[in-house]
C-alpha cells in the first residue's frame, strides 16, 4: 500500500516543488508516467505481490529504461521522462524492500 502511495506523492511533490505554476499539469504528465504498468496486464498472475517488476514486465526492462533515462536529455521529453524514471526507481525500491533485489535476473 505504501508503494502505491508513493507513486502518487512522489510526483506530487516533484510537481510542486519544479514546476510550482504550472504544477497541476506537470502532475498530470508526471502521472502519466504510472501508464507502463499496462505491462503487468500481460503477467499471469496480473499481480503478484512478490514479484519484482523490474527486469520482468516489458517496460519495466532495461532497454526501455535506458531510454527513459536518455529522454531526459531533451527539453521536450525531460517531464515525462522524470515520471518514467520516478516510477522505474520506486519500483526498484519496492523490489529492495520486499524481496531484498533490485531487479529480476
Amino acid at each position: 500500500m505504501l508503494h502505491l502511495l508513493l507513486h502518487l506523492l512522489v510526483p506530487l511533490g516533484i510537481a510542486l516543488a519544479a514546476y510550482k505554476p504550472r504544477w497541476l499539469r506537470s502532475y498530470a504528465v508526471l502521472m502519466a508516467g504510472m501508464l507502463i504498468d499496462l505491462d503487468h496486464l500481460l503477467a499471469n498472475p496480473i499481480y503478484d505481490p512478490n514479484r519484482c517488476s523490474i527486469g520482468f514486465h516489458p517496460l519495466h526492462q532495461s532497454i526501455p529504461i535506458a531510454i527513459y533515462i536518455l529522454a531526459l536529455a531533451h527539453p521536450k521529453t525531460r517531464l515525462p521522462a522524470i515520471g518514467l524514471c520516478v516510477h522505474i526507481v520506486l519500483d526498484a525500491l519496492d523490489c529492495q524492500y520486499t524481496n531484498g533485489i533490485w531487479y529480476t535476473p
